[in-house]
């Protein structure tokens, strides 16, 4: 699972910072984690100058930069190796704020899309939003060319928009997120773009985004229409929906709209409680079988609420005909039609109680 790695990285980190406590030699220091990085058959010290960075004081880092770069300037030194003491020494300059050698060490290799990530930032913490903004343009335009396959950023976007916020730009910055909420809906998109929003407008802009919504893929929709409480434009898309996409869904999507769906329209529960049993039983997840014949008894109080008792039985006979051979899954639903779900077996509490008594 990764986490003995970590626990490996986090004993070297540990051991960096008690050397330097003990004003000990940085240089004996960095030998030391060089020559464990060099003699590596297990990869514990994968990429481990991100982490080191982070925890050596200003002479280790310079020490650890030095070191770096008489490797890199070896004549004998591999492509592999090249690049992995390259993106060290960039970990390094990143962690000293040293825009200028970061800089250097990206003209003489090649500049990526985190290159320009980190250079904005850095400009950022000297407060020079103008050069920031140049360098989150320039990652763009390296990722728009697709033309390398390492060291995208997921972040230029978003600090762009903030840049241009920060330099009173903001019609620019609420574009952007515009056409990145149009493009991609969801929950993420949609909440930068009510970061650009001004708090006047945002009634104004709420049915531009409906209209959007309303269009998008079903799981971002539902979860949006949740979010906004637009129950009415939620159900309207549900009912129209057929079972089988709904059983593509995930649970983490189809189970919160049925949990608020259940009071106010049942028919709608119904069919997601429905599509949540199906899509466990349909899978064959024996382990949540439990909350299968859960779903399908909820199913069955939400149809009868709706007064849908012809929906329940086409429910009752499709799930026979498809899973009679489930005998760890079919005893417990005929119990649920029988009117014995799990909701009338007592509870684990009032089990104990009762042999407690006794």
């Amino acid at each position: 699972s990764g986490n003995f790695g970590m626990f490996v990285e986090n004993l070297f980190c540990s051991w960096v910072e008690a050397r330097q406590n003990a004003d000990l030699a940085p240089r004996e220091t960095v030998d030391m984690l060089l020559a464990w990085i060099d003699d590596d058959p297990y990869g514990f010290t994968y990429q481990l100058e991100r982490s080191v960075s982070k925890v050596l004081n200003v002479k280790g880092l310079n020490e650890f930069a030095r070191s770096i770069r008489l490797r890199l300037e070896a004549t004998n030194i591999k492509d592999h190796q090249h690049r992995q003491w390259r993106d060290a020494l960039k970990n390094i300059y990143a962690a000293k704020h040293d825009l200028e050698s970061y800089i250097l060490i990206c003209a003489e290799t090649e500049l990526l899309p985190v290159d320009c990530e980190i250079l904005a930032g850095l400009c950022l913490s000297r407060r020079q939003p103008k050069e920031a903004l140049e360098w989150v343009e320039k990652g763009v335009k390296i990722e728009n060319d697709g033309q390398l396959f390492r060291g995208s950023s997921y972040k230029l976007d978003d600090m762009r928009r903030d840049i241009l916020a920060k330099l009173g730009r903001s019609g620019e910055a609420l574009e952007d997120a515009w056409q990145k909420f149009s493009g991609h809906p969801g929950e993420y998109s949609y909440q930068e773009l009510m970061k650009y929003i001004p708090k006047r407008k945002q009634i104004d802009w709420n049915a531009r985004i409906l209209k959007i919504i309303k269009t998008a893929d079903l799981a971002p929709a539902i979860k949006l229409l949740l979010k906004l409480k637009e129950e009415n434009i939620l159900v309207g898309r549900l009912r129209e929906t057929s079972d089988s996409s709904l059983e593509a869904l995930s649970h983490y999507t189809t189970k919160p709209a049925a949990e608020k769906l259940s009071k106010s329209y049942p028919d709608v529960a119904a069919k997601l409680h429905r599509s949540l049993g199906m899509r466990i039983v349909n899978a064959k997840k024996s382990k949540y079988y439990d909350a299968a014949l859960s779903h399908f008894e909820q199913a069955q109080q939400c149809y009868e609420i709706a007064d849908l008792e012809s929906a329940w039985l086409d429910t009752v006979e499709a799930v026979r005909a498809a899973h009679y051979r489930k005998y760890s899954f079919m005893p417990g639903f005929e119990e649920i039609v029988a009117g014995k779900g799990p909701s009338t077996r007592p509870s684990f509490l009032e089990r104990a109680k009762e042999r407690w008594q006794k």
